[in-house]
């Protein structure tokens, strides 16, 4: 069964960047697309990034200009460069993989992140 592993959360002051990484367990998996998700506290889980293996990619409003979600040169790996952190991006960012020989989303656990001065 293959994972997701993400890790980079943690406390960060308003203004500040974050760099989130998702890796997969299994790198002989094909994925057709990556994304980050967040859910804040009492709010529903928003898209927030996505990008296909072909290299395209969309941002949620919100985060549009501010985000960059990209490809590592590990097989399976995505980042989320996160720049201008305002309070309300406090979240568990989530991390999922579409494979394409998988029949299911796969989703990550989350990773914690706290904007606050």
């Amino acid at each position: 069964q293959v994972q997701l592993v993400e890790s980079g959360g943690g406390l960060v002051q308003p203004g500040g960047s974050l760099t989130l990484s998702c890796s997969a367990s299994k790198t002989h998996l094909s994925f057709l697309t990556m994304a980050w998700h967040r859910q804040a506290p009492g709010k529903e889980r928003e898209l927030v990034a996505l990008i296909s293996y072909g290299g395209s990619t969309s941002y949620g409003d919100s985060v549009k200009g501010r985000f960059t979600i990209s490809r590592g040169d590990a097989k399976n790996t995505v980042y989320l460069q996160m720049n201008r952190l305002k309070v309300e991006d406090t979240a568990v960012y989530y991390c999922n993989a579409n494979f394409k020989e998988v029949a299911n989303l796969v989703w990550g656990q989350g990773t914690q992140v706290n904007v606050s001065s």
